[in-house]
C-alpha cells in the first residue's frame, strides 16, 4: 500500500506520523504557539528531528464551533511559512489541512505534497476536480455540517456503515477525476458524540474494505481530554494508548502533536507484531 509524494513512493507497510503544525490562533491545544516564522520554523525542525513523516500545516481552526476562515487570509498565513519550510528543509513532506480548493492549488504549487480536507470536498465543491488536476494524495475525511455546526448532526442510523457509504461513493467520485492517492479518515471529534468517536475506535479494522491506508487523528482531542474530566495538556499518555490500540487495528498514518512519543509507540508496536 503506497502514496506518491512529490514523485516519492511512500509504503505504508510502517505505520507512518504527520506532525501537526497549526499557524492559528485559536486551536483547541496548541492554538498561537507558532504563529511567528520563528517558532513555527522552529517546531519545523522539532517535528522533523523527532520523526515526522508528514508535516501538516493547518491555517486556521476546525474545533468544534469555529467560523470559517477565507481562502485569502488561509493562504497569508499559510504560504510563507511553507516557502521557508521548503528552503530550509527541502526534503520535508508537508501536508496542507484546508477545505479551499485554491489553497490547495497554490499550496501545492509551492511544493505541498498532500491536502487534507475536514470536508470531503463538501464544503467546497471544487476540491476534488482541482485534486484531480494537481495529482497529489488527498486525505478523506468523514463530516457532516462544518465545524460550526457538526455538533447537532450526529445522527446516524448506522454509524460505520453510514461512514463507509459516505467513503465509497466519495471514493468513486474522486477516481472518476483520475485521484488514485486517497487516505481515509473517519473523523474523529467531528459530527460525532464522545460514545460515537469509541465506537468507530473499536471498529477501525471495518474501513479495510476499501484497501486504502487509514489516517487517524485523535491526538489530544476532547473524546480523550472530556471522558477523563482533564485538559488537552494533560492527556499524552491516553493518547498515546489511544494510538496503539489504532495500530493494533489498522491505522496507516497518524496525525500527532507529539511526534516523539508517537514514533516511540510504533518501535514498539512493530516489536510486539
Amino acid at each position: 500500500m503506497t502514496i506518491n509524494v512529490n514523485g516519492e513512493l511512500i509504503d505504508f507497510s510502517e505505520p507512518k506520523i504527520a506532525g501537526i503544525l497549526n499557524l492559528t490562533e485559536d486551536s483547541f491545544y496548541d492554538g498561537g504557539k507558532y504563529s511567528t516564522m520563528d517558532k513555527a520554523l522552529k517546531q519545523t525542525e522539532k517535528l522533523i528531528v523527532d520523526g515526522a513523516d508528514f508535516i501538516d500545516i493547518g491555517g486556521q481552526s476546525t474545533r468544534p464551533g469555529a467560523d470559517f476562515l477565507s481562502a485569502e487570509v488561509e493562504l497569508k498565513r499559510i504560504i510563507p511559512v511553507l516557502r521557508q519550510i521548503k528552503k530550509e528543509f527541502p526534503d520535508s513532506k508537508i501536508s496542507v489541512d484546508t477545505f479551499w480548493s485554491k489553497v490547495a492549488e497554490e499550496t501545492v504549487n509551492e511544493g505541498a505534497g498532500m491536502i487534507n480536507d475536514i470536508s470531503g470536498g463538501n464544503i467546497d465543491k471544487n476540491m476534488f476536480s482541482t485534486i484531480g488536476r494537481l495529482k497529489v494524495p488527498y486525505v478523506l475525511m468523514h463530516m457532516k455540517g462544518t465545524p460550526k455546526t457538526m455538533s447537532q448532526q450526529t445522527n446516524y442510523k448506522d454509524l460505520i456503515l453510514d461512514i463507509n457509504y459516505f467513503f465509497s461513493e466519495k471514493i468513486n467520485e474522486l477516481k472518476e477525476l483520475g485521484v488514485n492517492d486517497i487516505l481515509l479518515d473517519p473523523g474523529f471529534g467531528f459530527s460525532k458524540t464522545m460514545e460515537q468517536n469509541y465506537e468507530i475506535m473499536k471498529n477501525l479494522d471495518k474501513f479495510a474494505i476499501f484497501n486504502l491506508p487509514l489516517y487517524v487523528g485523535i491526538s489530544r482531542k476532547g473524546m480523550i481530554y472530556k471522558l477523563l474530566n482533564t485538559t488537552a495538556q494533560k492527556i499524552l499518555t491516553p493518547t498515546s494508548a489511544l494510538h496503539l490500540y489504532a495500530l493494533e487495528h489498522g491505522a496507516h498514518l497518524l496525525r500527532v502533536h507529539d511526534v516523539k512519543e508517537a514514533k516511540e509507540i510504533i518501535k514498539l508496536w512493530e516489536m510486539l507484531k
